[in-house]
């Protein structure tokens, strides 16, 4: 079997994801150059698209790290941050990110010219401590930004009760005070509402293109869930629907047709976790055995509906809601929407990555692991690993168990 660290992918428009990402860097580097107001914060937040209404230029920090894994700079920033002290059972992405702001950020070996300088740090709480920690050390790292300390209460999402979104409401008030007070611009409401309409109706895109994973044979894999790229990045823009769009119709074409990901289409399988960001391939391991990654956890948490009539009360609902739907769910909540998933995309058998960096999103696989066997009958296996530290990998134990797995999974069902 296979071993590539990249995934195999088949959608033509997956294939333009590497302009896609390389296109939007290009464009927090212009926006040095144009003098628009360059902010980190973390993704799935409701700051994007108020700065995206105001002309400003997001970034993502948490998600450069998984750039760094793809192109191999994580041992390098691993060292740094290690040496300065974190531990190795802390979360990858804080010690990536730690790592590479204390190191050569723009040099000639950092891919797309690395991530530009931030005038603003915002952080909007409401995460793991970890996330929210990368923030206070960034603040340290570049003491010349100016800062915003968003106060959004980390509530599990089906305790979201009216008090929460009318405290986020004045949160996101205060952020865009903050933002117009210290870069002297004004928030256009109808900028506003546009955004959000754009954020909206990519999720609406993004929610179809992942209900055609249902058919059977699959016609698109877990292998190609990194056009999530946009999910994440151009919320509230154009640039994201006009990219989903085209997704979504060669997925629909491929469904129509009968188009799979693999030829012959034997046993469908979910993921649990974060991926490893640093092989992507590792999803297209279980095709040549006849199993396609049909539908995963990570993917769910990227799209949220949103009420485009008060885009305010929106945006506070999103920050409210966002980290909640990968960690901050209850046990319970979170067997639920496994068991659902399963049922609905008719899952032979689970993969869970038990994430060593990752505790919040780890919590409970063997509680909804046991429900699984025991509610549906459907087996599953651990795979001990990391998103981001390839140190906390081992390719070969992981054949070994995928294989019996897979012999396993096809003798169970006579295929």
């Amino acid at each position: 079997m296979d071993t590539a660290r990249r995934s195999t992918k088949r959608l033509s428009t997956a294939k333009e994801l590497a302009q896609v990402v390389a296109a939007y860097y290009l464009e927090c580097h212009q926006a040095r150059v144009e003098g628009r107001p360059i902010g980190w914060m973390p993704p799935m937040n409701g700051g994007i698209e108020i700065f995206y209404a105001m002309g400003l230029q997001p970034v993502f920090p948490e998600n450069w790290s998984p750039v760094c894994a793809a192109f191999g700079l994580t041992p390098a920033n691993f060292e740094v941050s290690e040496g300065m002290g974190y531990s190795r059972d802390l979360c990858g992405y804080l010690r990536n990110i730690t790592g590479y702001v204390h190191g050569d950020m723009n040099g000639p070996s950092v891919p797309l010219s690395g991530l530009p300088v931030p005038d603003m740090i915002m952080s909007f709480g409401g995460g793991c401590i970890p996330a929210m920690k990368i923030f206070h050390i960034l603040e340290n790292r570049f003491p010349e930004a100016k800062v915003f300390r968003a106060d959004i209460p980390q509530v599990a999402v089906e305790d979201i009760r009216d008090h929460h979104v009318d405290y986020a409401v004045s949160e996101m008030h205060r952020f865009i005070e903050f933002l117009e007070r210290t870069k002297n611009r004004r928030l256009d409401p109808e900028k506003l509402h546009e955004a959000v309409a754009l954020s909206d109706e990519a999720c609406g895109l993004w929610d179809e293109i992942m209900s055609f994973r249902r058919f059977r044979p699959t016609p698109i894999s877990a292998a190609e869930i990194g056009i999530m790229f946009v999910m994440v990045t151009r919320q509230g823009t154009k640039t994201a629907v006009d990219f989903l769009t085209r997704v979504r119709d060669e997925v629909a074409e491929r469904a129509a047709s009968g188009i799979g990901v693999i030829g012959e289409e034997k046993i469908r399988l979910f993921w649990d976790n974060i991926p490893l960001w640093y092989n992507m391939g590792l999803f297209n391991y279980f095709e040549k055995a006849g199993g396609v990654m049909v539908a995963e956890t990570y993917s769910a948490a990227w799209s949220l509906r949103l009420d485009t009539s008060d885009p305010i009360r929106a945006l506070a609902l999103k920050s409210l809601m966002s980290y909640s739907l990968v960690s901050c769910l209850s046990i319970d909540r979170r067997r639920e929407m496994v068991l659902k998933a399963c049922r609905e995309y008719g899952i032979d058998g689970a993969v869970f990555h038990q994430n060593k960096s990752c505790v919040p999103i780890t919590l409970g696989q063997a509680d909804i692991r046991r429900a699984l066997a025991d509610e549906m009958g459907i087996p599953s296996i651990v795979i001990d690993a990391d998103h981001m530290d390839s140190r906390n990998f081992s390719m070969a134990q992981f054949q070994t168990r995928a294989d019996a797995f897979m012999e396993m999974l096809l003798e169970k069902k006579g295929a």
